[in-house]
Parts: C-alpha cells; structure tokens; sequence
C-alpha cells in the first residue's frame, strides 16, 4: 500500500529525472521498468498502448528524436503525487530537421513502484505530433 512517503519520495525521483531532462543531461524514460506499457491517448496513428519500453523507444521516442534538429525541451508546470501515481504537465519544445518549431503540452501519468514506473498514459495535442510527424521524415 502506498503512503505518502511514498507520494512524496516519487514526486522528488520524477522531478529530479525532469531536471536532468531540461538540463540536457538525462530523460524521464530511464525511469521506465523494461515491462513498463506506455499508453498514448488520442487519434494519432501512435495513439495506442506499447507492452514494453523497448517498444515504446523503438516505434515513437527514436523516431520522434530523429525528426529533431534540438533536443526536446520540458518546462514543467506541475508535479502532483497521489498514492502510487505523480501527473506531470508540461510544455515542451524543440526545432525539427526542417527548422520549423515544436511545441506542445502534455500530461503525462505514471503509477510508480518502487520509485520507478510501471506503467504511463500520455495526453497532448495528437493533432500537431501528427502534422510535425508525417511532415518531417527521420534522419537516416
């Protein structure tokens, strides 16, 4: 059962894991179990549930990073804890391969164990990831 030490102390590991992130220096995904699923809310062509990290980073975050000319960006808004789940809602940019700007805002809401994440649901504007993802091709 969770506590909330434990609300707390996983508000603290996902907060400093978005530091690193802004800081360029590390990212929220090496919180992710290696059986963690990932589910991506919406209409886009990735809105669907990945069984596994691995899938995850395969199918959307290395083919997202390969559409950039700069790493993406958080700028975080809020970090809230309840019990085994902390929310995160931030704003990100970036600049694509094609010099256009990337931005958008999410919500992100992983359940915790552990001080790790077992499982994540994300929300954000499905409709601009997909204009930037089919309007920008991979680096090869």
């Amino acid at each position: 059962m969770s506590t909330g030490k434990d609300a707390s102390e996983n508000k603290a590991v996902v907060k400093a894991s978005f530091d690193r992130w802004s800081a360029g220096t590390g990212t929220p995904f090496e919180l992710l179990l290696a059986d963690a699923d990932w589910t991506i809310v919406g209409s886009s062509p990735l809105s669907k549930t990945y069984a596994t990290r691995e899938a995850f980073l395969e199918k959307v975050i290395k083919p997202f990073n390969a559409r950039m000319a700069t790493p993406l960006v958080p700028a975080v808004r809020g970090i809230y804890a309840d019990g085994d789940v902390v929310i995160i809602f931030f704003d990100a940019s970036a600049t694509t391969k094609d010099g256009l700007p990337y931005r958008n805002t999410y919500t992100w809401y992983f359940r915790m164990k552990d001080k790790r994440v077992t499982s994540a649901v994300a929300f954000f504007d499905t409709r601009e990831f997909d204009e930037f993802w089919n309007r920008v091709s991979p680096a090869k």
